[in-house]
């Protein structure tokens, strides 16, 4: 008779649906990232049609398509990953936790640093001189081309990443999950038993 599989702890089961969470909100993200692109770049076009340097408005646009399309292709690979590691969890694999807790420390200080770029971007005062005027100018038109709420959005998501990551960390570390992620032996088929066929009388 076949040893039953111990139970999967209800720690390890919310872990694994927050990881799979945070990669469908992420690959959400990204994918309504490039649905606005095309509408972000229009608006901050014709709100720079008066600016003289033409070449740094393309250079806006080059860099904000740019970084869209890259944001959207690291949201899936790293979706992929949480998915990954989610199914590693639920199936208890030596290891699993380990590469969890990784990516969780560097979830958390990508959220974090996200964060504080959004509070730098949107409290610190611009202190430019004649030759800078212009790159406040296509700054400020670009934050205003995104749509409503945009750059809040951006800041919530930021947050809500961090506590996820640190969520899933603490979860990771309590001693319930301890017995799910020892590494049990592999269970290998009992030897075959051949009847004894007995020799005959000469």
């Amino acid at each position: 008779m076949s040893e039953q599989p111990p139970r999967r702890p209800p720690v390890v089961r919310f872990a694994a649906g927050l990881l799979v969470t945070m990669a469908t909100v992420g690959g959400a993200y990204a994918v309504a990232g490039l649905l606005t692109l095309d509408g972000t770049v229009a608006r901050f076009r014709s709100a720079t049609t008066d600016a003289p340097d033409r070449g740094a408005v393309d250079g806006v646009v080059t860099l904000v398509r740019t970084a869209t399309v890259l944001t959207a292709v690291l949201a899936v690979a790293v979706g992929a990953l949480l998915v990954a590691l989610a199914l590693g969890l639920l199936a208890g694999r030596a290891g699993v936790r380990v590469a969890a807790w990784v990516v969780c420390g560097l979830g958390l200080l990508a959220g974090c640093g996200a964060l504080a770029l959004v509070f730098v971007q949107r409290s610190t005062p611009f202190r430019l001189d004649a030759d800078e005027r212009t790159a406040a100018v296509l700054l400020n038109a670009l934050t205003d081309a995104y749509p409503n709420g945009w750059i809040a959005l951006n800041a919530g998501l930021s947050v809500g990443q961090a506590l996820g990551y640190l969520v899933v960390a603490v979860l990771l570390a309590l001693p319930s999950v301890n017995a799910h992620h020892r590494q049990r032996p592999v269970s290998r088929p009992a030897p075959r038993q051949f009847p004894a066929h007995p020799v005959p009388p000469r």
